[in-house]
């Protein structure tokens, strides 16, 4: 699993967002002509001539009060560290500065791919112009207009062409599994609780970046790999303080996960990163526990489990599925139960149900629920069918996709749920006008 990973760096104001955007298809960073404003998503997926890949932003990633030099300085190093290919990017109407060869130079250190782009070539007078950036030392320069997307797709052929060979593919029955959420919420020692737990550690197999290592382990006769996350190595402050980085690395590390462990902190309770994370896994479609750790920490009297269980349920209300356990990597509470959990979801995040059986729960649920009606027109629902797993898809074969409102979908969906087992992974509806 994992597509190779591009990130995009240079100084400030080159037009890193705007060809960000350019190559992700869709306006997702905040593009002002003012230094330092990208906000926003800063990580996405992105796809050329078939080749799916992951593409990071590192404008959109500030460093607390650091310098300016200071600040590329780490950005540079983080896509150094997080990369496979890395797109530079200068500016063609400010020439070669002094902040590009500071960033060069850390570059020169990387034995990682790297793309010389040279931005804002907006009129053929200023294709002359980028022979001058020869002298950074990274072979042809490719001209580019972020504004009228001129150049992109000679530099994502340069892109692909560097991309690792494909890794062989682990056997299906391998579950793949990463534990994301806040720094400080004790997903390290939950990591060393887990492979103590677990007596038999096969290897460690090399993960997507250079210094990463997933562990691979069996417990009672199930192949486990434990995806590498932040919290499994130290990085130094970068890592460890700033916000944006911890997201990028959860990001990444659900990106090669089947399933995954959002980790809460019962101490600290649910804070807003909490969830911004745990959407993320959401969103990407994979089977997600909810494990709540440093249970052993809390006071508690005969309602705090449920009062607890409670809350997550109302401030992770699309996450309803995801089923939740509270342990203690201290005290190895429950520590014992996640792995038949996890294989658990997993199972359910791979499951197939037969058209036939489907279809009968379709059309009982519409016999006790009869389809909606807008401006006098009736939804029909005909068939449905699945149409893939991880996550369970379906679509579902109407007379107008329109009339299928957000509820009945929702209803259709719950009595899916009644009917099969799909505890722990979200179930997609795609509704299909049938021709």
């Amino acid at each position: 699993m994992g597509n190779p990973t591009v990130a995009i760096v240079g100084r400030p104001n080159v037009g890193k967002s705007t060809i960000f955007n350019r190559i992700a298809g869709e306006r997702i960073s905040i593009v002002e002509d003012t230094p330092g404003v990208t906000r926003d998503r800063i990580y996405t997926h992105s796809e050329w001539l078939g080749r799916k890949f992951n593409l990071i932003d590192t404008g959109g990633i500030q460093i607390g009060e650091e310098p300016f030099l200071e600040e590329i300085r780490d950005q540079a190093e983080f896509a150094i560290n997080e990369a496979d290919v890395i797109i530079f990017i200068v500016s063609v109407r400010e020439g070669v500065s002094d902040a590009d060869e500071a960033v060069a130079k850390i570059l020169y250190k990387a034995d990682k791919p790297v793309i010389l782009a040279v931005n804002k070539v907006d009129n053929p007078e200023l294709r002359q112009d980028i022979y001058d950036f020869y002298s950074l030392g990274f072979g042809d320069p490719y001209p580019l207009s972020g504004s009228h997307g001129l150049g992109l797709g000679d530099l994502l052929d340069a892109v692909i062409a560097n991309f690792p060979e494909k890794e062989e593919q682990e056997d299906d029955e391998t579950i793949r599994f990463s534990l994301i959420g806040r720094p400080n919420v004790g997903k390290s020692s939950l990591v060393n609780a887990i492979l103590g737990e677990q007596r038999v550690i096969v290897s460690d197999i090399a993960g997507t970046t250079r210094d990463a290592i997933d562990t691979r382990f069996t417990s009672n006769g199930d192949e486990f790999v434990m995806v590498d996350t932040a919290g499994m190595r130290k990085k130094g402050k970068i890592y460890e303080n700033t916000e944006r980085y911890s997201v990028m690395r959860a990001m990444k590390a659900i990106d090669n996960s089947n399933v995954v462990l959002v980790v809460l902190n019962a101490e600290e309770g649910i804070r807003e990163q909490d969830k911004r994370i745990a959407g993320y896994a959401h969103e990407a479609g994979r089977a997600i526990v909810i494990v709540v750790n440093k249970w052993d920490k809390l006071k508690k009297d005969n309602h705090s489990l449920s009062n607890f269980e409670q809350s997550i349920r109302q401030e992770f209300a699309y996450l309803s599925y995801a089923p939740i356990i509270f342990v203690s990597a201290v005290t190895k509470q429950r520590l014992s139960q996640l792995p038949a959990l996890i294989k658990r979801v997993d199972e359910n995040h791979r499951r197939r149900v037969q058209s036939s059986t489907l279809n009968d729960v379709l059309m009982d649920a519409i016999a006790v629920n009869p389809t909606p009606s807008e401006n006098g027109k009736r939804l029909r629902v005909y068939y449905g069918t699945q149409v893939s797993i991880q996550p369970p898809t379906f679509v579902i074969f109407v007379n107008d996709p329109d009339l299928m409102h957000f509820s009945y979908e929702r209803f259709l969906e719950n009595k899916i749920r009644e009917a099969f087992d799909f505890e722990g992974t979200p179930v997609h509806l795609i509704e299909r006008r049938r021709k």
